[in-house]
């Protein structure tokens, strides 16, 4: 990482935003399932979005994790996208996936997998 972004307060404020958003998703998921409310938007600028995206590299976040993060940080500026949780048939070993609606470096990934449940953006996420 370069010395010059750790001076950023947009770089940091991302990164901050995501570290502890990130571990408010784990907490809820655990406790709640996926009946965890989404989270609302952020109100950071544009440049923050390479301190999320260094937070997201960093933390090894599960798919649904990342999915419920990044629809949050999108939720800022655009409509919010569904979370996309999919399954494949136990016959082929029971695989679960999570991508947000109409990300295309999942299509891929997504394809293997049939839809199980849609958890949309919350009224606060929607523009």
């Amino acid at each position: 990482m370069k010395l010059a972004r750790l001076a950023d307060p947009a770089f940091l404020r991302g990164a901050w935003w995501a570290g502890s958003r990130h571990l408010a998703i784990r907490r809820r998921l655990r406790k709640n399932g996926m009946a965890t409310d989404p989270l609302p938007p952020p109100a950071l600028p544009d440049a923050a979005a390479s301190g999320v995206a260094a937070v997201l590299r960093r933390t090894h976040p599960t798919c649904l994790e990342r999915a419920l993060l990044v629809q949050a940080w999108e939720s800022r500026t655009q409509p919010g996208r569904e979370v996309v949780v999919g399954v494949t048939a136990p016959s082929t070993g029971f695989k679960a996936h999570a991508w947000l609606d109409g990300d295309p470096r999942c299509h891929a990934d997504a394809e293997a997998f049939h839809e199980f449940t849609r958890l949309p953006p919350s009224p606060a996420q929607g523009h």
